[in-house]
């Protein structure tokens, strides 16, 4: 699993801020990166600029509790895995897990074999996604696995916004990413103008193939899929 969780971006969410330091320090020696929140309501902010690929949250937490953040996440990115844990077992509450896709509803305390447990299952269903590996043409293919892109084995260098802009297409390629999506990736405390994202897309386009990304007018953007 370790070798597994580099390519990984975990967010990890407790109020109790020496349970989210013991955890944060574990799962630093074998993530890509990892991210933390104090609660529910921090929790959305991190997600929005830097959309982890994995989520771990207490149920019980000021401001805004783990379900209602999941509730709030889950309507918007359908793709991030998102694991529970609580300190009680209650029914209502194993109900809306499952009416919200998460991946382990963890009974407190949690151990490093409840966690490892959790974390392998939320790699298997992100490996089992066809987003991981994308034909952009013939030879070039991005990997969402790495979010790199390789043409011909060769792999083409990506700016940090170029890198984020091509995994919100990739996440959603079946259908068309709205302007608003967009700002929240990647501009969320900027703003975004039509300078900036234009400037962004046409640096993109001199890296991917031709009519990959689509304008589509007045609503986002379109990522094509290259079909033999």
């Amino acid at each position: 699993m370790k070798n597994m969780l580099k390519n990984f971006t975990i967010l990890y969410v407790e109020d109790d801020e020496m349970v989210r330091a013991g955890a944060v320090e574990y799962l630093s020696r074998v993530a890509k990166e990892v991210l933390e929140a104090k609660d529910g309501k921090d929790a959305i902010k991190v997600w929005k600029r830097h959309k982890p690929d994995i989520i771990i949250s207490d149920i019980s937490m000021p401001r805004l509790n783990g379900i209602d953040m999941a509730s709030y996440i889950r309507s918007h990115d359908k793709d991030v895995q998102i694991i529970i844990a609580t300190a009680h077992s209650d029914t209502e509450y194993l109900l809306k897990a499952v009416e919200l896709q998460l991946v382990k509803y963890i009974i407190k305390p949690i151990t490093k074999e409840k966690l490892i447990e959790a974390l392998e299952k939320s790699i298997e269903l992100i490996e089992d996604k066809s987003k991981f590996s994308l034909a952009l043409s013939k030879n070039t293919k991005y990997n969402a696995f790495e979010k790199v892109i390789y043409e011909d084995d060769k792999e083409i260098k990506l700016t940090k916004n170029e890198t984020l802009f091509l995994d919100l297409l990739a996440h959603h390629h079946t259908r068309v990413v709205k302007y608003e999506e967009i700002e929240s990736a990647i501009w969320p405390y900027d703003g975004m103008s039509q300078d900036a994202v234009r400037s962004l897309v046409r640096g993109l386009r001199k890296k991917v193939p031709h009519n990959s990304i689509e304008n589509v007018s007045g609503s986002g953007y379109k990522l094509h899929i290259y079909n033999k």
